[in-house]
Order: structure tokens, then C-alpha cells, then sequence
């Protein structure tokens, strides 16, 4: 009995080593540059200061400055300026709000005490390659949440946590494009 499959030299056994050459050629050219972002042409961004709707001024400075210093690194690309950046970085800082996130009855006279506060930060922020004038990662209304001890520390404690966790939000999205 013979079942038509063959071993030896002949046409067949010539195509699946052609086969078997070109799949093993493929898999050798692994890069560790995942997905498709950044795009192999983005070696740069700028990370321009934020458009600031809030009355809290300051906001816009510490974004700007936590960005540039980690989101560039993160993406495993350089910074530059707007004028020579492949990338650029933008957005705008829509909402601060603090608010009290966990209270607890006071006693006999009714009231609450607050013991934990929430600072919610509330941006849009937008990637855009400049090379190819496309965006490559967008996010309206993201928002991040950081918390402080009402008695023993100040708002500055929760602005700072939702700031980290906010860079780390932008980071986190832009990765998951490329």
C-alpha cells in the first residue's frame, strides 16, 4: 500500500522546504518594536503644555512637566521641540474637583467628619504624528483619582497621586495602539 505522500526527492518534498524557508526567514526577523506604535518613522515628540479650562493655574505646568520627563522614555522615543518632532503631544485639562470621598459620623451632634478627600483631574489628550498629520492615539474625558487623609495631609498629596496616575493613564493608552 502507498499513501501517495512521498519522502524522498520530488516536487512536493521542494515545495515544503521552500515553504518551511520562508516561514522560519519570517520568524527570524522578529522586532522588539510591538504592534505598529510608534510608527518606525516617530523617533521624536513634543509634549506641548495643555490647554487649562480649570481655575487651578498650576495644573498645567505639572502635567506638562511629568509628560515630558516620562512619557517619551515609555514610548522608547526621544523628545524634541514641536518645530523638529516626528509626534507631538496635546491636549486640555477640563475638570479639577475635590471632594469629600469617605466620611464617617461624628457622635451626638449629627454631623460628619471627613476623613479622606478625592482630587479628580479630568483631561483630552490627542498623539499626532506630524510626519503623516494622522492621530495616532486619542482620549476625550479620561480622568484619574487621587486621594489625601483630610486630617494629616493637604490637597497637594491627592493632586500629586492623580497626576501620576494620570501620566500613567496616557502612557498606558498610547502603548495599547502601537
Amino acid at each position: 500500500m502507498t499513501s501517495g505522500f512521498q519522502l524522498g526527492p520530488g516536487p512536493k518534498t521542494g515545495l515544503l522546504g521552500l515553504a518551511l524557508s520562508c516561514a522560519f526567514a519570517n520568524a527570524c526577523s522578529y522586532s522588539f518594536r510591538a504592534g505598529s506604535f510608534p510608527p518606525p518613522h516617530v523617533e521624536t515628540i513634543a509634549v506641548l503644555p495643555f490647554d487649562n479650562e480649570t481655575t487651578r493655574f498650576e495644573l498645567t505646568g505639572e502635567l506638562h512637566e511629568l509628560l515630558v520627563r516620562n512619557l517619551p522614555a515609555a514610548l522608547g522615543i526621544r523628545p524634541a521641540g514641536e518645530a523638529i518632532a516626528d509626534a507631538v503631544v496635546r491636549g486640555s485639562i477640563s475638570g479639577y474637583n475635590v471632594a469629600a470621598g469617605n466620611y464617617s459620623a461624628s457622635g451626638a451632634s449629627g454631623g460628619a467628619r471627613v476623613n479622606q478627600r478625592t482630587v479628580s483631574i479630568s483631561v483630552s489628550v490627542q498623539i499626532v504624528d506630524l510626519v503623516e498629520n494622522t492621530i495616532l492615539w486619542e482620549q476625550n474625558g479620561l480622568r484619574s483619582d487621587g486621594y489625601f487623609l483630610d486630617a494629616s495631609e493637604n490637597e497637594d498629596v491627592g493632586r500629586a497621586e492623580a497626576m501620576d496616575l494620570l501620566v500613567q493613564k496616557i502612557v498606558d493608552g498610547a502603548q495599547s495602539n502601537w
